[in-house]
């Protein structure tokens, strides 16, 4: 995968690994996969709330 030096910095920034470690370990591709489900979810149910209220 090509990937650029800004999305290198985000993935170090978010999930403290880098792309290189992050195709190569399994474990830790899951690991980064289930937090970024966990916080979709999460904006979701912000954004959902948000627009009952308005």
């Amino acid at each position: 995968m090509n990937y650029t030096s800004e999305m290198e910095k985000g993935m170090e920034q978010s999930n403290r690994i880098c792309f290189a470690e992050y195709e190569r370990k399994l474990d830790k591709r899951l690991e980064v996969e289930r937090r970024r489900e966990k916080e979709y979810q999460k904006s979701k149910q912000i954004t959902a709330e948000f627009a009952h209220n308005l």
